[in-house]
């Protein structure tokens, strides 16, 4: 038709990046473009006859069944956004950490493993802490820019912790278990976090001058019973919850898709339990997360087709020659991948750069003699640090939305540069040491 496979596998990789390159830059929905491309170069290659087969494999991604785990994480995360649970989650932590100079940053962070242990969802986390946790930072004196990478930070770390709905996905495109993926995620995740404490307690120590005085009459404020009871049972829940989907898991009780219905279920009794849950709430709820799961689902499919096509007419074969032909080391390979991967996230959405590379990379990987549960991880923490990056680090966005005046994106894309390098020297230890993600795993 086109003459596509008359051009050459060399000449149609070169035209399709450019293709998608001049259709991001004018505003296409990446999941339209990708679609579109495909189809295009399908027909172009082959003949439109080709066209029935696309429809399989969109039938057969569609029809996945740990992809339900999708939709029932993200309710969860919606449910506990539009509900108090997580709100009163920080202020009863608040109680406890009140007399250290560093309490509310250290608390940011520990709430954003709270938050992303019970549902793994990136932007609630991040809104809900820059509407929480920001202005309190803000009011006490802490540093502006220590205060914006905190939160921005911690409001990501539902990319690593599991339950996280990158793993998930990883594991779909990757065809590897998702439950050794959360389990070979969890060191690495607490890693990070613990990376993120003892860098704002050594800047502090380092520069007293970031960190609030607090007032004697709040450090020395006595406690009500009341207030005692009332904290403990505002922290319980959440890690009931947390515990209820990771323990399901980890125990062998439960699989993936159904810990995140157990997780659902669970957000729905506590948020009966404290009165909270009415009509208004669950429709809410339900809306976001069809919004979401929309999103999701389309770039899942745009990108699914073209990899499918693309790899159809030799290009992962093309890839694979590319980089084993270069020369470099097993180990090179990997670098020159995580490169590549970093750049993608400069400029595309996670689900899409998962889409799009990880079916050509995992098997390179596999055939380099690594294992696929450890590049997972190492894909994790690159899109940590693409949720943070400059120009269009997604996190950055969500906190904007929701930023006292004042906090432009250059404030905070500049506070993040620190968070960013921790993540960068996480990510350095893991290829250095593989053991760190596949020591729980073996």
């Amino acid at each position: 038709m086109f003459g596509f496979s008359e051009m050459g596998i060399e000449l149609v990789t070169t035209l399709i990046f450019i293709v998608m390159c001049l259709l991001l830059v004018i505003g296409i929905p990446l999941a339209f473009l990708t679609g579109l491309i495909a189809t295009l170069l399908a027909v172009g290659w082959f003949s439109p006859d080709i066209l029935p087969m696309i429809v399989n494999r969109v039938y057969g991604f569609m029809t996945s069944y740990s992809l339900l785990a999708v939709p029932m994480f993200v309710l969860m995360a919606s449910l506990l956004d539009k509900t108090g649970i997580a709100k009163d989650l920080y202020n009863a932590m608040w109680l406890t950490t009140r007399k250290f100079r560093t309490g509310v940053a250290l608390q940011t962070v520990l709430i954003g493993v709270f938050l992303a242990a019970m549902s793994g969802i990136i932007g609630g986390e991040t809104v809900l802490l820059g509407l929480l946790a920001l202005p309190q930072m803000l009011r006490l004196g802490y540093d502006k820019n220590l205060a914006i990478g905190t939160v921005v930070a911690s409001g990501a770390l539902g990319t690593m912790v599991p339950p996280s709905i990158v793993l998930i996905i990883y594991g779909l495109v990757a065809s590897v278990s998702i439950g050794d993926l959360f389990t070979a995620s969890f060191i690495p995740a607490f890693m990070l976090a613990a990376m993120y404490i003892l860098y704002i307690i050594i800047r502090g120590k380092l520069n007293p001058a970031m960190l609030p005085d607090i007032p004697d009459e709040e450090r020395n404020r006595p406690i009500s019973k009341e207030e005692r009871k009332k904290a403990r049972i505002d922290i319980a829940l959440p890690a009931m919850i947390a515990l209820l989907v990771l323990g399901s898991i980890y125990g062998g009780i439960a699989s993936v898709t159904e810990a995140a219905a157990v997780g659902v279920i669970a957000v729905l009794l506590v948020s009966i339990y404290r009165k909270e849950l009415n009509l208004t709430i669950v429709k809410e709820a339900s809306y976001t997360t069809m919004q979401t799961c929309g999103m999701i689902m389309w770039i899942g499919i745009g990108a699914y087709i073209l990899v499918g096509v693309y790899n159809l007419v030799g290009g992962n074969h093309f890839v694979e020659s590319l980089l084993v032909g270069s020369g470099l080391p097993p180990i090179g390979i990997i670098l020159i991948m995580m490169l590549i991967l970093f750049v993608l996230g400069l400029f595309l959405d996670w689900i899409g750069i998962a889409m799009l590379t990880m079916p050509i990379f995992v098997p390179i990987v596999q055939n380099l003699g690594f294992d696929p549960i450890w590049f997972g991880v190492l894909f994790c923490v690159n899109m940590q640090v693409s949720f943070l990056s400059p120009p269009f680090g997604p996190a950055a966005f969500y906190l904007h939305s929701v930023a006292p005046e004042g906090i432009e994106l250059v404030d905070i894309f500049k506070s993040v540069l620190p968070f960013i390098l921790i993540q960068i020297i996480l990510l350095t230890l893991l290829i250095v040491f593989p053991d760190i993600a596949l020591f729980l795993v073996k």
